[in-house]
C-alpha cells in the first residue's frame, strides 16, 4: 500500500479512538467559536493527537487543522490537512453522522485522503492514481447523465438564501429527480460511491473539502468550487459524477471553462 495512505489510515484509527470515547458522553463540554459554530473537547483532543502523531512519524511535515490552524513549514512542501470532527453539530447532538477528514498535500497536489466515520462503521480512502475505496471495496461514481434523473444533496437551503442563490437552488431542485440534505462529508462520499449524482457545499473551508476532493476524483468523479476551479480552498464545493457537473455549475450561474 502507498506509504502516505497507510500512515493516513493509522491517523484515522487514532482519531476514531478519541472521537468514539467522547461520543454521547454526558460530560462532553461544548463551546462556541467566534463564528458561533460549536467546538468540543473531542475536537481539540483529536486534532492534538493527530498533530503529535504526525510530528513523531513525519517530522518537518506541516499541518493545517480546523482548530489550531497552521504549524510547520512543510518539508518538501508536504502538508497534512485535517478536520478532527466534520459535522460537529451532529456530534454534539449524538447524531452518528460525523467523521474525521485527513488529507496529505505535497507540492500543491493532494496525494492521500481518508474520511473515517466510526459511528457509521464506514471509512473511505484514496491515493492519487490508485482509485477510491470504501471499507476495502473499490468505489466509482454513477453513470447518470441527465440532470432530470439525478439525485443530489446539499448542506442546507438557508446558506443558499444567505448567498443570494436561493432562486437558482430551488430551480435546480425542481429539475433534479430527488433532492436531499445529507450535508457535510457524507454527501460527497455518496457521490463517490455512486449513490447520488452530485453534492453542493455553498460555504466550506479547505479542511472540509481536501480529503473529499481526492476521494471523489479517484472514484472517477469531478470536484470544483462553485466557480469551476478544481481546488478545495475556494470557499465552496461541488462534487459530481462528472457527467452532470457543467450543467450543475451553469444552473448555479457559476460556470467557467476548465
Amino acid at each position: 500500500m502507498n506509504q502516505d495512505l497507510a500512515f493516513a489510515l493509522e491517523l484515522a484509527d487514532l482519531a476514531d479512538a478519541v472521537t468514539s470515547e467522547h461520543f454521547r458522553s454526558p460530560a462532553l463540554a461544548v463551546e462556541s467559536k467566534a463564528d458561533l459554530t460549536p467546538v468540543t473537547v473531542a475536537d481539540s483532543r483529536t486534532e492534538q493527537a493527530l498533530r503529535e502523531a504526525i510530528a513523531r512519524a513525519r517530522p518537518g511535515e506541516a499541518v493545517l487543522g480546523e482548530e489550531s490552524g497552521a504549524a510547520g513549514e512543510g518539508e518538501g512542501t508536504a502538508r497534512w490537512i485535517v478536520d478532527p470532527i466534520d459535522a460537529t453539530r451532529n456530534y454534539v447532538r449524538g447524531i452518528p453522522v460525523y467523521a474525521t477528514l485527513i488529507a496529505l498535500e505535497r507540492d500543491g497536489a493532494l496525494q492521500a485522503a481518508v474520511v473515517s466515520a466510526p459511528m457509521l462503521g464506514c471509512r473511505w480512502w484514496a491515493a492519487r492514481g490508485e482509485g477510491a475505496f470504501a471499507g476495502g471495496r473499490r468505489v466509482s461514481v454513477s453513470r447518470v447523465a441527465e440532470l432530470e434523473e439525478a439525485t443530489f444533496s446539499h448542506g442546507g437551503a438557508r446558506t443558499f438564501a444567505e448567498l443570494g442563490l436561493a432562486p437558482r437552488f430551488l430551480a435546480l431542485a425542481r429539475r433534479a429527480q430527488v433532492e436531499r440534505g445529507f450535508g457535510d462529508f457524507w454527501q460527497h462520499m455518496l457521490v463517490a460511491e455512486g449513490r447520488i449524482e452530485f453534492a453542493l457545499d455553498p460555504l466550506a473551508e479547505i479542511w472540509d473539502l481536501a480529503a473529499v476532493q481526492l476521494i471523489v476524483e479517484e472514484a472517477g468523479g469531478r470536484f470544483t468550487d462553485f466557480e469551476g476551479a478544481a481546488r478545495p480552498d475556494g470557499g465552496s464545493g461541488v462534487s459530481s459524477n462528472g457527467l452532470v457537473h457543467d450543467e450543475v455549475l451553469a444552473a448555479l450561474g457559476r460556470e467557467r471553462p476548465h
